[in-house]
């Protein structure tokens, strides 16, 4: 039998991440034969990936990377199946270290064939699965260019990026705000007029049905009853909806019995009412119609165009848990 000492032990297990006693086993097996000893660990490594490939693999890192130019940007999830591994330092490193190589390829199949030191980036997630005894695997994965791209990761979960149509005075300040709106409330969507109209009508439907039937329930408690929109989205306001909208206000105006001198002071507001009643698709899932995290009064739209001749091209949002 092989004499193996510490410092062989040490340098297999500064290589591979394996623990000390698996690097004494494998070099011990390999009869001091370090490459063996390290093909050794890989092979544990595939045993285990398949004793836990169907296992839930929910917790990790978040990830996000941008070039030097600020031109491309590349977001991606280390997943595994404990929190305790997700906070640990050398996993976190990890997932860094392939979120380099991300910006260079175009697909997750593509990163997982990169070579990562000496084997592929996917041999390095079986050969760690096998040291940390853990599903590991490459998540989400999202690849964004642009003028001008930026990025905003929230406690290691969620990772986003954002494109701008250029590259202005203070750019970053905005790209970062935009991202960090992404990443707190979740859009899905740039526009309204993203939609397809058929999205649009079953969100209508099933809105109206929502508020309905909680109504219901209200009405039966002598609570308030919610407003039930005949819209969901600016997509359904046509300039024919909103002239009617508009003669319904004033009726409304003259039912009251307010002086029509100053109906035209009343009007806006009662306009703004209608639309925001009526396009709570557009709030909730189209970034730039939602209200502005850091100023509620604004929406994201308008936030961007405090900064002049610039428009937000498009995000990508990853999360974990």
């Amino acid at each position: 039998m092989a004499k193996i000492t510490a410092a062989e032990v040490k340098k297999l297990r500064d290589q591979t991440g394996a623990g000390m006693m698996d690097c004494k086993k494998a070099l011990i097996e390999a009869e001091g034969d370090f490459d063996k000893a390290i093909e050794i660990l890989r092979k544990k490594g595939q045993k285990v990936a398949a004793k836990r490939a169907d296992r839930d693999s929910s917790e990790g890192v978040a990830v996000a990377v941008v070039n030097d130019d600020n031109t491309r940007g590349a977001i991606l999830s280390l997943n595994c199946e404990t929190d305790f591994v997700a906070k640990n330092e050398s996993f976190i490193a990890l997932a860094k270290a392939f979120g380099q190589i991300a910006l260079n390829v175009n697909s997750k199949d593509e990163l997982l064939a990169q070579a990562f030191e000496n084997i592929t980036v996917q041999e390095k997630l079986t050969e760690q699965t096998g040291v940390i005894g853990e599903k590991i695997e490459i998540g989400g994965f999202e690849i964004f260019e642009a003028p001008y791209v930026g990025q905003y990761v929230h406690i290691n979960k969620i990772a986003t990026l954002v494109g701008l149509s250029t590259t202005i005075n203070k750019g970053d300040v905005l790209v970062k705000d935009v991202a960090m709106q992404v990443a707190s409330m979740g859009a899905v969507s740039l526009s309204y007029k993203d939609f397809e109209p058929a999205y649009v009508a079953s969100e209508t439907e099933a809105r109206i049905a929502a508020i309905e039937k909680d109504n219901i329930e209200l009405g039966r408690l002598g609570k308030t009853l919610k407003n039930v929109p005949q819209y969901v989205s600016m997509a359904q306001l046509t300039p024919e909806v909103l002239a009617q909208a508009e003669e319904n206000a004033k009726a409304e105006l003259k039912a009251e019995g307010k002086p029509e001198k100053i109906w035209d002071r009343i009007l806006p507001g009662k306009m703004d009412r209608f639309i925001s009643d009526n396009t709570t698709l557009d709030q909730e899932q189209c970034l730039l119609d939602q209200k502005f995290i850091k100023d509620e009064k604004k929406t994201v739209a308008e936030y961007v165009a405090t900064y002049g001749e610039v428009e937000v091209t498009g995000f990508k949002r990853i999360t974990l848990g």
